[in-house]
């Protein structure tokens, strides 16, 4: 099992993990992206927020939170919360955090290489969650599996 430092939820029926360097981010994208499902009326939920266990099965690769700081996320210029959450999930989309000048403009329609498994990814700015929502939504619809019914076009 490797130890990551990411934030992962659930929305709908699929994983997201949501990887970056310290401060880009990623627990204030993971929890917009749970609150935006939560007011459209599709289940999301956080997994971990910080670090993730990752454990390849298979085809899948599963994140599961550490039970250390299962329940908690950051809020970034507050601190810890209490946050509803799922255990562990079966990731569908890897988000890969950097710094805007690096991100493409289009979504090249990508995957990653997460635990020797190839997970379709997308490019997202550093601490700009507003714009990355869209995009990880409309990736997360195009990916045909099942809808997760978020929309993705309201701001």
């Amino acid at each position: 099992m490797k130890n990551v430092h990411a934030s992962g939820l659930v929305i709908g029926d699929r994983g997201v993990i949501v990887m970056g360097p310290s401060g880009a981010g990623k627990s204030t994208l993971a929890l917009a992206l749970v609150a935006r499902c939560r007011a459209s009326g599709v289940p999301a939920r956080l997994v971990g927020d910080d670090r993730l266990l990752l454990r390849r099965h298979g085809s899948r690769v599963v994140a599961r939170v550490p039970d250390t700081i299962a329940g908690l996320a950051e809020i970034y210029g507050y601190g810890p919360i209490a946050e509803a959450h799922e255990q562990a999930a079966v990731i569908d989309l890897c988000v890969r955090l950097m710094p805007a000048r690096d991100v493409p403009r289009l979504d090249p329609g990508g995957a990653e290489l997460v635990e020797e498994v190839e997970i379709a990814a997308l490019i997202a700015a550093e601490r700009a969650a507003t714009a990355a929502i869209p995009a990880i939504l409309a990736r997360l619809e195009a990916l045909g599996r099942s809808k997760t019914g978020c929309d993705e076009t309201r701001a």
